[in-house]
């Protein structure tokens, strides 16, 4: 199967292997919402492995292993 690029690029696999993303819907149409909740969608969200099971996780990101160097 061929790995989803665009929802790949959304992501960043970290040192530990989690899988980091912004949380969507957050773009615009910030102005009436209160500072707080503005700021809580610059944070990023851990998306969780019972959400993703392998077999997704491959098809959307493809091998998420980590590389050495």
């Amino acid at each position: 199967m061929k790995t989803n690029k665009s929802f790949s690029k959304r992501i960043k696999v970290t040192r530990t292997g989690k899988l980091v993303a912004r949380k969507p819907g957050k773009n615009h149409f910030n102005a009436k919402e209160s500072r707080s909740n503005q700021m809580v969608g610059n944070r990023s969200d851990i998306i969780s492995r019972r959400t993703m099971t392998p077999k997704v996780m491959q098809r959307y990101i493809g091998n998420p292993t980590k590389t050495s160097k």
